[in-house]
Parts: structure tokens; C-alpha cells; sequence
């Protein structure tokens, strides 16, 4: 069996033909549309359009507050769907096939705690850093969705109570590959349309370039924080990286340096005394986990159904 599986970011939509063993083909991104429901729909069908025939189904990670259950996505963040929206249903008529959704930070989750960075963990999370910032929770070796589908929805942690009103005070602001590039064109007076991606901002990094090091070291403290938080409120033993900037070896190393420091910064005060560290690790899939967990999720529903 094959199927289509695609990961919507708010950048590009990533997709490959997937089969049950989950060998990849046939794999590409296109940039996400930004304009209605029916642009981001008709995209979807062109990609799934020259594989019709040779994919029972379609698999499906994206943003928001998804309903695995009746395919129902709202709050979409860049996306096009802030009101609940039958998106399963849509695909499913439009395509003529089987639709499964998932969360794109659970379908991570997912795939990194079956066969990935977090297999045999009883409570680790993921965090996924990309133009917003996903996540998943893992509690007592399972997936935690909440009531509402939204547990692991880092994006709207307020980072700075004194600022509740301001609207760039949240995870999804301070805690992304967009801000890290908003903060480097700010540290080198560029135009904040300055082309520029995770690549070629890494490229500057690596080489050791002063101000992409101090802007990195600034990201790297705000991330860090904010899996303190999640060491602290959920006793995780792992918390794994992903996106596409996880694949630097310059991040996890920057990431693990801030987050000690913030305990080297408090060492003797009585109160920090026992409390817990995690392992910072990168996802086992990289920045293909989103794909791997949703299709894993489609191959496990439809053998429910046999």
C-alpha cells in the first residue's frame, strides 16, 4: 500500500509517496499558498493529482487545532482555516480518497516515540521550530491530545506576563525560525524583507560570523527557557528538536550551552535545588518526522478498519 503524505507549514507544503515500510518517493516542497481556502485546496489536488493512481489515500500534518477524528482544523496560525473547517472532508471530496490529519507537532511526537528519538520515553516532548514553533507531549509513554486538541500548542505561551497585551509576546514570536531571521536582519540594519532562510543564515554562523553567533546565542537563551518550563512543569526526560533547522549540529550545540546555563546562573540558590534536567536531542527524523508520524497514523487506521 502507498499513500500521499504531505506536511503544510506555513512556508512550503512538503510531500512524498510514502508505502507501509516507509521508504519515500517521489518527494518535493512547493510554497504554501497564503490566499483562500481554494488555492491551498487546488494545490494540494495538483500535487495528488499525478500519483492518483498508484496511492490509496492521502496523509496529511498541518498546523492547528486538529480533530483527528472528524478532520476538523481551526486556528491554523498563517493558514487559512481561523474558524473550524471540515479540511479532512474538503480533500477527501476534492480527491476522491481516504483523508487522515494530524497535528504536525503530535505527528512528530508520534513518530519520534514509536521508532525515534524518544522510543521507550515515559514523558519527553517535541519541539519542532519552523515559521511558528510545534510541539507534542508524551505523558506516561502516550500522546497527549487534550479535551480540545490542543495540548503541545507552544505557539501561544505567553513569554512575558508584563506584556500580555503585546502581540509578539508568545512562543510562536520569540521561539522561530522567523524570528531568528527577523532578529539577524534587525542586528545587521537589513530591510525586513531581506531574502534570507535558515540556510544561509546558518552559512553565516558556522563560519563564525560575530553578529549571526550573538543572535544565535539570543535565540538559542529564549528557547531554552522555555524548555526549562517544560522540564519543570512536566518532568520530561527528553525533549527533541526538529524542523529544519534541526539538522545543524550549531543549534544543538548552542541550545544545550544555554539551557545549562541557565541552571549554572542559579547554582546554590535553595530553590533550584532537585529540580530535573532534561536531554536535549535532535528528532531521529529530522525534519521528515511530521510525514513519518501522520502516514504511520493513516497505515494504523486503516488496519482498524480490514
Amino acid at each position: 500500500m502507498k499513500i500521499m503524505v504531505f506536511d503544510v507549514g506555513g512556508t512550503e507544503i512538503k510531500y512524498s509517496v510514502m508505502d507501509e515500510q516507509m521508504h519515500r518517493t517521489d518527494s518535493g516542497a512547493v510554497p504554501t499558498p497564503q490566499d483562500t481556502q481554494a488555492q491551498f485546496l487546488d494545490a494540494v489536488y495538483r500535487l495528488y493529482a499525478p500519483h492518483k493512481d498508484e496511492v490509496t489515500g492521502i496523509a496529511m500534518a498541518l498546523p492547528g487545532f486538529v480533530d483527528n477524528r472528524t478532520g476538523y482544523v481551526s486556528n491554523g496560525g498563517a493558514l487559512l482555516y481561523n474558524t473550524a473547517t471540515p479540511v479532512g472532508q474538503l480533500l477527501a471530496e476534492k480527491c476522491g480518497c481516504p483523508v487522515i490529519l494530524e497535528n504536525d507537532g503530535k505527528a512528530a511526537a508520534m513518530a519520534e516515540l514509536a521508532n525515534g528519538a524518544l522510543k521507550d520515553c515515559c514523558n519527553a516532548a517535541v519541539f519542532i521550530i519552523g515559521t511558528g514553533v510545534g510541539g507534542g507531549i508524551i505523558a506516561n509513554g502516550q500522546l497527549v491530545r487534550g479535551v480540545h486538541f490542543t495540548a503541545g500548542e507552544y505557539s501561544f505561551v505567553n513569554t512575558n506576563a508584563e506584556a500580555w497585551d503585546a502581540p509578539d509576546q508568545n512562543m510562536a514570536c520569540q521561539c522561530s525560525t522567523s524570528n531568528l531571521l527577523k532578529w539577524y536582519r534587525a542586528r545587521k540594519a537589513l530591510p525586513e524583507d531581506a531574502p534570507l532562510d535558515g540556510r544561509s543564515f546558518f552559512a553565516a554562523a558556522n563560519a563564525g560570523e560575530p553578529e549571526a553567533l550573538e543572535v544565535l546565542r539570543r535565540f538559542c537563551h529564549a528557547v531554552a527557557v522555555q524548555i526549562y518550563n517544560l522540564t519543570v512543569l512536566l518532568d520530561v526526560e527528553k525533549v527533541a528538536i526538529g524542523g529544519g533547522i534541526s539538522k545543524q549540529p550549531l543549534l544543538l550545540e548552542s541550545l544545550r550551552s544555554a539551557y545549562n546555563g541557565l541552571y549554572a546562573s542559579r547554582a546554590g540558590q535553595a530553590y533550584m535545588e532537585g529540580l530535573p534536567r532534561c536531554q536535549i536531542v535532535p528528532c531521529a527524523f529530522s525534519s521528515e518526522a511530521n510525514q513519518v508520524g501522520v502516514a504511520a497514523a493513516y497505515f494504523e487506521a486503516m488496519q482498524k478498519k480490514r
